[in-house]
């Protein structure tokens, strides 16, 4: 993400996206409301002697909509912001409705009635270079490759096979020779495109002996191998293993996935316990915050992104309420498996100071 100009006392921000990730953190910027500015293109309608009857010429301008929607379409790269048109040339009419479509090193203009500081922060660390981590989970039933993304890890190989059996000695070292040279002709293809740093995890011995064939086959790659780590499953589960137990944060103490999945296993972990630690819900996260004992404000992207503005004025009110006790301050990306945990306890949570005891109805 480029800043390319700020300027807060006016109320607008102007970014350029260089990455799909920086499409999604846009997606979370712009709300309802918001007025944004960018060139897009508009069929205008004419009627005229020269012209045929309500043909429709294509026209390109620098137009501002007042924005009703936003979405995010990660398979396209395109953010669509959807509103009134607010500011166009003459030849289009203003009120009418339009969609901006949003595609990387496209700039735009995001205009606010105010910036909330975890807004801003959201964008001064999207401006920050962090180059993305391959991780490869093995056994000996598949292989599956994955890249961590700032909203969360996408797979992008998933090979389902099954090695010949101990008993059968022979065949199962022809069967694993193959099996390894797939598995590292499916990594180099996605490493050779940005030289990322890899992790590799498995099960057993099968994760070992890869990690030998790869250091005797490709010498450049073994250079970036920045962890090795043990689970207990291989493939795509392995990966939902891994980012539970916190078993990659060593290689990843940046990426804000690692962050997010960290924060929800230990809301998790002491609701499981029963602690008076962690409380989560509007009602009883706002008592926490007025009663100074949240260390912690945890709330899901999607929380405040569909929240109508009176709900998330209030939701921010609560956030600033914390950064003034110097309390810490997670959103999480409904993208990966926090955020649907997140979700499941209504979008928002507390990790206490102190705890916290409800009464019950007797």
């Amino acid at each position: 993400m480029k800043i390319i100009e700020k300027n807060l006392p006016q109320g607008f921000v102007k970014v350029v996206p260089d990455s799909p990730d920086d499409l999604w953190h846009l997606y979370n910027v712009v709300y309802k409301g918001d007025e944004v500015y960018a060139y897009s293109s508009r069929a205008i309608k004419s009627d005229t002697e020269t012209s045929r009857p309500k043909s429709a010429e294509r026209v390109s301008a620098f137009m501002g909509v007042k924005v009703e929607s936003v979405g995010w379409d990660k398979f396209l790269g395109k953010l669509r912001v959807h509103g009134l048109i607010c500011h166009a040339p003459d030849i289009i009419p203003t009120g009418a409705h339009h969609t901006l479509s949003i595609a990387l090193n496209q700039p735009m203009t995001i205009v606010k009635k105010e910036w909330p500081k975890h807004l801003l922060d959201r964008l001064s660390k999207a401006s920050e270079t962090e180059k993305p981590i391959l991780i490869i989970s093995i056994d000996d039933e598949g292989f599956a490759i994955a890249e961590t993304k700032q909203y969360g890890v996408e797979t992008r190989v998933d090979q389902r096979m099954r090695l010949p059996g101990k008993q059968d000695a022979d065949k199962r070292v022809e069967a694993t020779k193959g099996y390894f040279k797939l598995a590292l002709t499916s990594l180099n293809k996605l490493w050779s495109q940005n030289h990322n740093p890899i992790v590799i995890i498995g099960a057993g011995y099968v994760k070992t002996d890869f990690v030998k064939y790869l250091n005797e086959e490709s010498k450049e790659m073994s250079k970036v191998v920045v962890d090795v780590k043990s689970v207990n499953n291989g493939g795509t589960a392995g990966i939902d293993e891994a980012l539970r137990s916190g078993v990659l944060l060593k290689a990843a103490h940046q990426l804000r996935v690692f962050d997010e999945s960290d924060t929800m296993e230990e809301v998790m972990k002491r609701l499981g316990k029963g602690e008076g630690t962690v409380t989560y819900g509007l009602d009883a996260v706002e008592n926490a915050v007025m009663m100074g004992a949240v260390e912690k404000l945890v709330v899901a992207d999607k929380k405040l992104r569909d929240a109508d503005e009176q709900m998330r004025l209030k939701i921010e009110d609560l956030m600033h309420q914390v950064e003034k006790r110097n309390a810490a301050i997670t959103v999480v990306s409904t993208e990966h498996e926090a955020g649907a945990k997140l979700l499941s306890l209504g979008g928002i949570v507390a990790l206490l100071r102190f705890a916290i005891y409800r009464e019950t109805a007797s």
